[in-house]
């Protein structure tokens, strides 16, 4: 389990599922939802595992991220693009420094998403743990602490 300290000290990966897509979530110090908080070191096996799958997919970046954050660069980016590079739509804090703000921003999305059959089935027993019953592909945006509704 991670404790509130080590939520708001670290920027920890976590993964939701949204009807048969997957997503990727830097908390960027923010509060996680109580069923990742949960998982504590299973989620490090979800990190592992999506971080060493191939590429799959060619990347669409948010026309959006402009307005959201004026100064992205090309570091920045990176870490969303491999993400979304495997399938995986990638999504980041949206108000740094304030860990109870719940609002994160699509980053990156795949223009071919990995599909949760496509996991083995450990991963998909963990992952399950955190589901959104949204389309990831209409995602601009999310709010964690619908997470635990």
């Amino acid at each position: 389990m991670y404790t509130e300290i080590e939520q708001q000290s670290l920027d920890i990966d976590w993964f939701f599922t949204g009807n048969n897509e997957i997503a990727f979530v830097a908390s960027a110090g923010g509060k996680l939802p109580e069923t990742i908080a949960e998982l504590g070191e299973k989620n490090g096996i979800l990190s592992s595992y999506f971080r060493n799958l191939p590429e799959i997919s060619d990347v669409i970046i948010n026309p959006e991220l402009k307005i959201i954050l004026p100064d992205v660069n090309e570091t920045y980016l990176s870490d969303f693009i491999n993400m979304a590079k495997k399938g995986i739509y990638a999504f980041d804090k949206t108000v740094l420094n304030n860990f109870l703000d719940s609002n994160y921003h699509l980053v990156a999305s795949p223009k071919n998403p990995l599909k949760l059959k496509d996991l083995s089935p450990d991963v998909i027993e963990v992952i399950l743990k955190a589901q959104f019953n949204n389309e990831l592909k209409d995602m601009k945006q999310i709010n964690v602490f619908k997470f635990n509704e």
